[in-house]
């Protein structure tokens, strides 16, 4: 059985660790909240330091808030790398930019050691459900070594191309989700200003060309105002200045994202940066001085 070490047991990596433990897999963790560690093993799993996790584990996965935290915990002081040996894989499921990933992989391959970029999308509820997109980018040997894994934790695994592919297509996801939740919520404000019932108006386009997972996901959180989060705008606002960074350097103009990296700042400012993402809807709201809300009830 492959020994599995998970670092970061926050909102998604919680559950991605509860689910690799499900599938019958070998696994150690490690996190700063010791709450979570103890969960963990209470589940099975066994716990340990960097140095505790790189000597005894074949794949090391880590799911971390910033590329830079990423870093320290490969190659600082008390990093992974000083313990790493031959052979074994690491893999980053973060949030990073392509030229992050591709970092990791070349100073990793100095020490015969693999790495692939592997960052995740389905959200919270993803993560509880173990139907993750997993996407994917390293070389075939190092991802088929991580295969029985990914298959654990999503519905999916792909791999894209080499390193950084699968950052690259996690900033591409990233644009296509967010501008669609800002879509959404433009949407059902000029429908609440209009004295229409947005659930209502929800319940009759889902079914037609403008139906999407995220407005499945989202539109009913607007209008209960359920504002909890899966994925906080914090996050999204990381993944998309990590967007905006890559689109300059390679000279590729986005400005609907653009766009949206201001509304995320403008809901920075006035306190919403820890809500959910479906709380770009507030932005909408204050614009048109309206407020999206139903007491229909979602399907």
């Amino acid at each position: 059985m492959c020994k599995i070490g998970f670092i970061g047991l926050g909102i998604m990596g919680k559950p991605m660790a509860k689910n690799l433990l499900k599938g019958g897999c070998d696994v150690t963790v490690t996190d700063l909240n010791s709450a979570a560690v103890a969960e963990l093993e209470a589940l099975g799993a066994a716990s340990g330091t960097y140095a505790d996790i790189a000597e005894r584990c074949d794949c090391i996965m880590m799911i971390l808030p910033t590329a830079a935290i990423v870093q320290d915990v490969i190659f600082g002081d008390n990093g992974l790398a000083a313990h790493l040996h031959p052979g074994q894989v690491v893999c980053d499921l973060s949030s990073v930019t392509p030229g992050d990933s591709r970092l990791c992989y070349e100073r990793l391959r100095e020490l015969g050691v693999g790495f692939v970029d592997a960052p995740v999308s389905g959200g919270e509820p993803g993560a509880i459900a173990g139907t993750l997109a997993i996407m994917c980018g390293g070389d075939q040997a190092d991802f088929d070594k991580l295969l029985p894994a990914f298959r654990c934790m999503g519905s999916s695994a792909l791999l894209i191309g080499g390193p950084g592919a699968g950052s690259v297509t996690k900033l591409a996801n990233q644009i296509m989700v967010n501008l669609n939740i800002a879509a959404v919520s433009e949407a059902l404000v000029l429908a609440a200003k209009a004295g229409v019932d947005p659930m209502k108006v929800y319940k009759a386009v889902r079914g037609g060309l403008a139906g999407s997972t995220v407005l499945d996901n989202k539109a009913p959180m607007m209008c209960a105002r359920n504002f909890k989060p899966g994925g906080t705008i914090k996050v999204n606002h990381k993944d998309i200045k990590n967007v905006l960074a890559t689109a300059h350097e390679l000279d590729v103009p986005l400005p609907l994202t653009a766009q949206l990296f201001e509304i995320q700042q403008a809901l920075k400012v006035s306190g919403h940066f820890m809500d959910d993402h479906a709380g770009y809807v507030q932005y909408f709201e204050q614009l048109a001085g309206v407020v999206v809300k139903s007491d229909e009830a979602a399907d």
